[in-house]
């Protein structure tokens, strides 16, 4: 069996040699938690990229919620950010009626042709979570849905995260699952006498949210919980 994933949200390059040190894989970069996660600029994007070595995926949001904003800064931003070096991205988009917005998505997907990208949890806001992976499922780049299962998180969205898993490899359902959401120590060996293989987590490994840094002693601790 392959080495699980875990994943830990950075938003500077403490953060991320933080992350690095303490065993994570790779990082989701984002600015503007207050938002629950923007864009970094591509400045914040190079000085963490010159810190550490593991991959990075970039947030492509512009604004709160799930509608898209525009379409045309969306791009200019993502072809920045490849100018700079980005090789995977996050976005993901829903219509005010929790439709999944597959022609906003899929420009977006275009716009970073030829990278991998992750889906991220506006999944768990939708209003039909089987049509959202059907509809999407398809497109090119993507290899990965962050998801909880359920707004409240994985305790809520526990049932739904196993019946995913238990389709995987129909179609929509060959991305990678990737836990995040309301992620605790303590969900961790379940989940994995279960299958999961891929762990999302940004406030949890910190010693007081997101008022503080990435400590690397706690991400030490998950990635053993992980391994164990």
């Amino acid at each position: 069996m392959s080495r699980p994933i875990f994943e830990v949200i950075a938003l500077t390059p403490q953060d991320a040699q933080a992350a690095e040190s303490g065993g994570a894989d790779r990082l989701e970069l984002v600015t503007d938690m207050a938002a629950d996660g923007l864009t970094p600029s591509v400045e914040d994007f190079a000085r963490i990229r010159a810190a550490v070595d593991i991959p990075l995926r970039v947030m492509l949001r512009i604004q709160d919620g799930f509608a898209p904003g525009g379409l045309d800064e969306l791009a200019a931003r993502a072809a920045a950010l490849r100018a700079e070096g980005a090789e995977e991205f996050v976005f993901g988009f829903l219509h005010a009626d929790g439709a999944v917005d597959l022609a906003a998505t899929a420009a977006v997907a275009d716009a970073v042709a030829g990278c991998r990208w992750t889906f991220h949890r506006a999944i768990d806001h939708s209003a039909d979570r089987a049509a959202l992976r059907a509809a999407v499922g398809a497109l090119p780049g993507l290899d990965t849905f962050l998801t909880s299962g359920a707004p409240a998180g994985v305790d809520a969205g526990h049932e739904v995260l196993l019946a995913d898993l238990a389709r995987a490899g129909e179609p929509g359902y060959g991305q990678r699952i990737l836990i995040g959401g309301g992620l605790r120590a303590e969900h961790l060996k379940g989940l994995r006498a279960e299958g999961f293989d891929g762990f999302h987590v940004g406030g949890a490994v910190r010693v007081d949210g997101w008022r503080t840094p990435v400590d690397a002693a706690k991400v030490a601790e998950w990635r053993a919980l992980i391994d164990a």
